[in-house]
């Protein structure tokens, strides 16, 4: 069975425009939505996980490669979501959280990372090396230290394929994605002025580098399985700024595809793009549009304007409070926003609820506020939200209630700020 993103590269290459959406969350309301959205589309889902939420130590999920493949499979199931609809991906897979080790460890346990991602059925593969570990010398990460490593790695993925194939023989090759043009996952820490795009030389010293180190390896057929190659096209988003993409400023990038017909683009942090943008991405050979915080930032926003419902129809001492709840776990734990967060006390407050960077997807999954976020369903099930009060509130998902679209439910409403966003990439990819 071919790789529905190789069948992907084929339409691309007889001319038909078309791209993929590729949504990295661990967040359950969003792999609902996201599957939800593939079963009324009849279309093949991507769905990602990062090597920091999910990894042979559990990542901050918990979770190991298995038992998010697992997790994601029975959702889908349920859904009815077919398994071969279902393409489950591993993003930036080397040594991301080992940086500070010394090649061999950093090395060996990206060799386990990469091995347990396949042989848990995981189909494409992000191969990203080129972060600096301990022992690098000053300077920047030469492109031959990162191709080579990422070959290495390469070679761990097949071995774990072809065990994979003696168990299962009808499991998908995975396909590969190489290069790293963009800031740690999740969006950029600091304000910026402007957002330097991909050099073309760039983008050729990757693909001409891997090529002779799959070649150098005794792999050289490996490039055939790599279908992408990750560039900065010239967008991003931080707390409170989104850089639009720019098509003219990306224009000698994806001119050179052309001389590649073979590979496409994969875009990282495309959150907040507008629909508009992301289709010229996807007619320029951006065809893979990574999107992670936008996602959460949805079903956030969602489940803001339903606590502000319930305190207008819900006695006090009835209600979830789940902005509060949500504001205490963050405060509780400050680990993963205090170092991306700046400024005063109120801003700081400020960029925990309405961040477009997101960091509370960090903690939108702890026991704490998913009991606050079921109890607000609960409470809006027996104080039905009127009409006119969803205009107000959720004036979007009121015009789809309106029109039958979707039911009048506060769960079913909490999606549907996830599947806003998500109807701009499939706009974007059809």
């Amino acid at each position: 069975m071919k790789h529905p993103l190789q069948e992907m590269m084929e339409q691309r290459r007889q001319g038909i425009q078309c791209g993929i959406p590729s949504y990295c969350t661990a967040n359950e309301l969003a792999l609902e939505a996201a599957l939800m959205r593939a079963k009324a589309l009849d279309k093949p889902v991507l769905i990602e996980a990062t090597a920091n939420q999910v990894n042979q130590f559990g990542g901050y999920t918990g979770m190991k490669p298995a038992d998010f493949y697992q997790k994601v499979l029975q959702m889908a199931k349920e859904i009815g979501v077919p398994e071969n609809h279902m393409i489950l991906a591993g993003d930036h897979l080397g040594p991301l959280t080992w940086q500070n080790e010394p090649e061999a460890e950093a090395m060996a346990k990206s060799e386990e990372l990469v091995y347990q991602y396949v042989r848990a059925g995981f189909t494409k593969i992000h191969l990203d090396t080129s972060m600096k570990l301990a022992d690098d010398p000053a300077g920047a990460l030469a492109t031959e230290t990162v191709a080579r490593r990422g070959v290495r790695l390469y070679k761990v993925c097949m071995k774990a394929y072809e065990e994979l194939k003696e168990e299962k023989p009808e499991a998908m090759r995975p396909v590969f994605i190489i290069g790293s043009e963009v800031p740690i996952p999740g969006g950029a820490q600091e304000a910026e002025d402007s957002l330097a795009v991909t050099k073309p030389e760039a983008f050729e010293d990757t693909v001409n580098t891997y090529k002779r180190c799959f070649a150098q390896a005794g792999v050289a057929e490996g490039w055939n399985d790599v279908i992408a190659v990750v560039v900065q096209p010239g967008v991003e988003f931080g707390d409170d700024q989104v850089f639009l993409y720019n098509r003219e400023a990306a224009r000698d990038l994806c001119a050179k595809l052309a001389d590649y017909p073979e590979i496409a683009f994969e875009g990282h942090s495309t959150d907040y793009q507008s629909a508009e943008c992301l289709k010229e991405m996807v007619e320029d050979g951006i065809v893979i549009l990574k999107v992670g915080p936008a996602l959460t930032y949805g079903l956030r926003e969602a489940l803001f304007s339903l606590t502000m419902m319930e305190q207008e129809l819900v006695p006090q001492e009835e209600q979830a409070h789940f902005a509060d709840v949500l504001e205490k776990v963050m405060l509780d734990a400050p680990g993963n926003w205090k170092k991306h967060y700046h400024g005063d006390e109120k801003q700081l407050k400020l960029a925990r609820k309405y961040s477009f960077s997101d960091r509370a997807r960090y903690y939108i999954g702890q026991p704490e506020v998913v009991a606050a976020i079921d109890k607000l369903f609960d409470n809006l099930r027996r104080y039905e939200i009127p009409m006119n009060m969803l205009h107000q509130y959720m004036p979007l998902q009121y015009l789809k209630v309106r029109d039958g679209v979707i039911e009048k439910d506060p769960k079913a409403l909490a999606l549907d700020g996830i599947v806003e966003f998500m109807q701009d990439y499939e706009y974007a990819t059809k």
